[in-house]
């Protein structure tokens, strides 16, 4: 078959046309390949033989008002692998177990760790001691996937005496990742567990830093330094609390390791924390990197309740420190001043209907004033005058000075004060019949159905020190105070209550507390325990200097029998905090 040499020559620059235009497709394609999308590929080509290695933030440290160190950030060394799957890693640890002490529970929670976080490396011990860390060094090549690397470990330097407020930190737990509280963490990172440290997560928390290694297609680390530049980790700003750290620790040396219970030193002009301490605490500094099992099952199983902050979450009766609630109340609304007698004297007792309510004097004290029966704590003034209030009343006057709210404290899982809401709360729990108005004798000296936290009756106590209103509690430094009146007394009412409450302290049931040159204020309280009626609960709160006070104390003694323990407790705490030697000598007389 013979073709006409024009056809010839057409399709021959046809096929060239079409040549070209093949060439011109495949230099583009390799134009955009290599030139536009180059940063692309290197990527997905770098990704296939780098492995991120997390560098983790230090958090921020945190101060005191004075400067002085509460958290900070020591030299650490972590250990962690990187595994191509669950079971490779598991068959690894057993061969690492075979180097260095690790248990079968340390294993299936790095295997939980991988499958969390499988593209991360492993982390395998998060606080790992120097000594391991040699032996490690040295058996390196055995273990191509192993990454050790040095690592910011939180550390305070007061250890226990912090804990009450500071908190701890731990690895995030599988819940806290689920939670949109934690969006944006990653498996294996520390967190906040409590205290401020919790609080203050968001502010505290550093931003991650990233390095490289170079691995090969079975994932074997072949460079651990220089494949690709590192992206430092970033530390946030610090941190600046209201603490005043000298009078923090003197606190905890007054409670030792044989008291229990909770004491708060605030500003009542602010509302600054000075100090918190709730007894027996724990060591913040055991929980790093994993708490040891046999330390978390001995404070797990004390009876004393160490993780239980006693200040902001365990809830008394008041006892005869709310008795200057219903003294307050009487006051504001015109039932009683403080010259007022009432129309029984006290013998020792009351008599209401078929019962007879005690005072904790079986003595009695006579006909007396209000502002002496404050003095003295005389159950049977105060029985007489929560009648004169009425039930109502005194229920209402409760819940406006806020005995049924938390402070605001900024701490976590604060619990709300007991009381009731209103006279119908007596109506739901006993029945319409169920009760009668004698229930006004017990919550006008601070018992039956009354439950406060330390923290709340501080607070009401700054109100007292001030003009009626009250300070919000707060422990890391603001730039405004949170202050809310809770009551309105003219001069003279506040400059006699505030008479009859140094009157405590000089003549009445914590005398011989006063401290020497200074004027304390303030109030004891013996609340009855539920679970044993045989050991009450020692309260005092108090301010000074009582003409014009710069510090508000409330301690609460677990079982400490008569408020002057506490009273003793708290003199101490002021005398401290205002540079005055305290000179106490005297034991106070038994009061309810």
């Amino acid at each position: 078959m013979s073709f006409h040499p024009n056809d010839v020559a057409r399709r021959g620059q046809v096929a060239t046309m079409g040549l070209a235009a093949a060439f011109v497709l495949l230099l583009g394609a390799f134009f955009r390949t290599q030139v536009l999308e180059n940063s692309q590929y290197v990527l997905q080509s770098e990704t296939n033989r780098l492995r991120e290695v997390p560098l983790p933030a230090p958090r921020a440290i945190i101060y005191d008002r004075n400067g002085r160190v509460i958290a900070e950030n020591v030299p650490g060394y972590s250990v962690s692998v990187l595994a191509p799957t669950a079971d490779s890693l598991r068959a690894m640890l057993r061969r690492l177990g075979e180097t260095i002490p690790l248990s079968a529970d340390q294993i299936e929670l790095a295997v939980r760790r991988y499958r969390r976080a499988p593209n991360r490396p492993t982390a395998i011990l998060a606080d790992a001691s120097f000594d391991i860390v040699s032996v490690l060094e040295e058996h390196r090549v055995e273990f191509p996937g192993l990454i050790i690397q040095s690592a910011p470990k939180r550390h305070y330097p007061d250890g226990a005496a912090v804990a009450s407020f500071v908190g701890y930190t731990g690895e995030i737990t599988e819940a806290e990742l689920a939670s949109r509280a934690y969006r944006g963490y990653k498996a294996g990172q520390q967190v906040g567990k409590g205290g401020l440290e919790k609080e203050y997560e968001s502010r505290l928390r550093g931003r991650e830093g990233t390095r490289f290694v170079e691995v090969d297609a079975r994932g074997r680390v072949v460079r651990d330094a220089g494949a690709r530049a590192d992206i430092l980790p970033e530390s946030p700003a610090p941190l600046y609390t209201n603490i005043d750290l000298d009078l923090q620790r003197l606190v905890v040396s007054l409670f030792g390791d044989t008291l229990q219970g909770g004491a708060i030193a605030l500003d009542p002009e602010t509302g600054d924390v000075l100090a918190l301490h709730s007894a027996p605490t724990f060591d913040p500094n055991r929980f790093i990197g994993g708490i040891p099992a046999d330390y978390w099952r001995a404070l797990t199983t004390d009876p004393r309740r160490p993780l239980y902050n006693k200040v902001i979450q365990a809830r008394y009766p008041p006892g005869s420190t709310w008795k200057l609630a219903t003294a307050t109340y009487a006051l504001e609304n015109g039932i009683a001043t403080l010259d007022d007698m009432m129309p029984v004297p006290c013998t020792g007792g009351f008599q209401f209907g078929n019962r007879y309510f005690h005072c904790w004097d079986p003595h009695g004290h006579g006909n007396i004033t209000l502002a002496r029966a404050i003095e003295v704590s005389c159950d049977v003034y105060f029985y007489q005058l929560g009648l004169k209030i009425g039930i109502e009343r005194l229920v209402g006057g409760g819940v406006a000075l806020g005995f049924r709210e938390r402070t605001g404290i900024d701490l976590p899982n604060e619990s709300a004060p007991l009381f009731p809401y209103s006279v119908n709360y007596y109506n739901k729990r006993f029945g319409p019949r169920g009760w009668n108005t004698s229930v006004v004798l017990n919550l006008a000296i601070g018992q039956g159905e009354n439950a406060q936290t330390v923290a709340s009756m501080a607070r009401f106590y700054t109100a007292l020190a001030t003009d009626g209103e009250e300070a919000r509690p707060t422990i890391v430094r603001r730039q405004e105070p949170v202050r809310a009146r809770v009551f309105q007394l003219s001069d003279t009412q506040m400059d006699g209550l505030r008479r009859a409450l140094t009157g405590v302290l000089t003549r009445g049931t914590a005398a011989g507390e006063q401290v020497h040159g200074l004027a304390i204020a303030g109030k004891t309280g013996s609340a009855q325990n539920p679970d044993d009626p045989t050991k009450t609960h020692a309260w005092f709160v108090g301010f000074a200097p009582a003409d014009h006070p710069k510090i508000v104390v409330a301690v609460m003694l677990e079982f400490g029998g008569h408020g002057g323990h506490a009273a003793r407790l708290a003199s101490a705490i002021i005398a401290h905090y205002l540079k005055v030697t305290p000179q106490a000598t005297v034991m106070p007389p038994t009061e309810g």
